[in-house]
């Protein structure tokens, strides 16, 4: 019971964690040049969540995002994957590409 506590509390610590810390630390390794703005700008990917307002209930913290809101589907995937390889669009594909990674991570914990 003690591990389920636990884990229960873990997992929002994580997910959000991944969401603005994690894309702080991606944007030093591979933008460094101009880190905080990466940062900044893969931050504000989280506006991707906007399609959790087409759903009913809106939040459900035992629905699985990926494959199931229209932003966070694997067609928008892939025109994410598209996103990398045009210079002025790659951080923001690598922002949308970690927000669903950290969600789909976030599916395995149910």
């Amino acid at each position: 019971m003690q591990n389920f506590q636990f884990l229960h509390v873990l997992r929002p610590i994580l997910h959000y964690g991944l969401h603005f810390i994690a894309p702080g630390l991606l944007a030093y390794l591979f933008f460094r040049d101009r880190w905080k703005k990466a940062w900044l700008i893969m931050a504000a990917t989280i506006a991707v969540d906007a399609d959790h307002l087409l759903a009913r209930p809106v939040f459900d913290p035992n629905r699985c995002s990926v494959g199931f809101h229209p932003l966070h589907s694997y067609y928008a995937i892939g025109v994410y994957i598209l996103l990398l390889f045009f210079p002025k669009t790659r951080v923001v594909a690598v922002g949308l590409l970690f927000h669903m990674f950290t969600d789909l991570q976030d599916c395995l914990w149910l």
